[in-house]
């Protein structure tokens, strides 16, 4: 006959069933999820590879060569890439004009152009407007007249009066209004940088 100490528990059995039994689905299981995560790595590197596509693209006057994936916008090259930070991001949804760039001569929203669809093409920031220490002509103009307070959208907004003035849009207030319209000023410079680009405007100057 068993003594109390010898005698079988059901509940103990059951656990030590359940500790095995868990032990051994877990040994089961565990090199069939490693081997998926590693796979997943390698599909992930390997994948890596090739979606990159070889970019040319000329910026500022400086030929950059390049092997970047398809989904980067001009924007995010510009500014994380080449490190041309004058480019602002601000509603990256081509709404506020901050990233306004100019791409072989034409104004456009970088935040809304993937980097390689201006494969060839010639792209103008901020930073290739001024003349080594010669401030364009519209750069000198907003400072005169205060065309900015914070600065924010400044960078934006003076590539799209260049291309204002450039295109001719400058045949009255209105209508200088009317182009920029789309180059928002949180801080309401809006009359001062008309007037810069008026002035620019009757001096004829060019980009």
């Amino acid at each position: 006959m068993l003594s109390s100490d010898q005698e079988p528990h059901n509940g103990d059995s059951r656990r030590d069933f359940l500790k095995k039994s868990s032990l051994i689905t877990a040994i089961a299981l565990t090199p069939s999820v490693a081997v998926k995560a590693a796979e997943n790595q390698a599909d992930e590197r390997f994948a890596a590879l090739f979606e990159r596509i070889p970019l040319n693209i000329t910026v500022n006057g400086t030929v950059h060569k390049a092997s970047i994936e398809p989904r980067v916008t001009l924007l995010d090259y510009l500014r994380e890439e080449l490190h041309l930070t004058g480019t602002k991001k601000g509603c990256d949804h081509g709404q506020c004009g901050a990233c306004t760039v100019h791409v072989d001569g034409e104004r456009l929203n970088s935040c809304l152009s993937l980097a390689v669809m201006n494969e060839g093409k010639k792209i103008t920031t901020i930073e290739g407007l001024a003349d080594g220490e010669q401030l364009h002509p519209m750069q000198a103009a907003f400072i005169k007249h205060d065309g900015f307070q914070c600065g924010y959208c400044t960078s934006g907004q003076i590539m799209s009066a260049v291309a204002c003035v450039n295109e001719g849009h400058t045949g009255s207030r209105a209508q200088i209004s009317e182009y920029m319209s789309g180059n928002i000023c949180r801080c309401g410079a809006y009359p001062n940088i008309v007037d810069a680009i008026v002035e620019v405007s009757k001096g004829g100057t060019k980009a």
